[in-house]
């Protein structure tokens, strides 16, 4: 079984998450949306789009969207079966939050590394 095929997010906490935003849009470019990121295109080395995209967003320090993790930060990782790796890391004795979300954006489930970060698992919808 494949495990991690890929990065399908990076999503960081900030005291000013508008003056972030805003910096990174100004001075780097990135194309920050209304809700706080932006989806990069996956594209291949000719830059033709390939299928996928890597989500990047910046949120307000207060919001407890990474708890029980105390660190700024989640990577959100792809996967191919989440259900299976799900129950192989549960076997594995590592600790899954008991709790899977599936909607149109796919299926969702959260692990907490050795350090307490939390990780998100993440399986697109089919053709993603």
């Amino acid at each position: 079984m494949k495990r991690v095929t890929g990065i399908g997010g990076v999503f960081f906490k900030a005291k000013d998450a508008p003056l972030l935003q805003a910096w990174y849009k100004r001075h780097l470019g990135i194309d920050v949306q209304a809700w706080g990121g932006t989806a990069f295109p996956w594209t291949d080395a000719e830059g033709k789009p390939t299928g996928g995209t890597t989500v990047w967003s910046v949120g307000p320090e207060g919001d407890d969207a990474f708890a029980p993790s105390a660190a700024a930060f989640m990577i959100n990782y792809r996967v191919d079966d989440l259900h299976a790796l799900v129950a192989a890391l549960e076997e594995e004795g590592c600790n899954v939050l008991d709790k899977i979300d599936e909607s149109e954006h796919g299926k969702f489930a959260w692990v907490i590394d050795p350090e307490g970060n939390k990780v998100e698992l993440w399986q697109p919808p089919a053709g993603q």
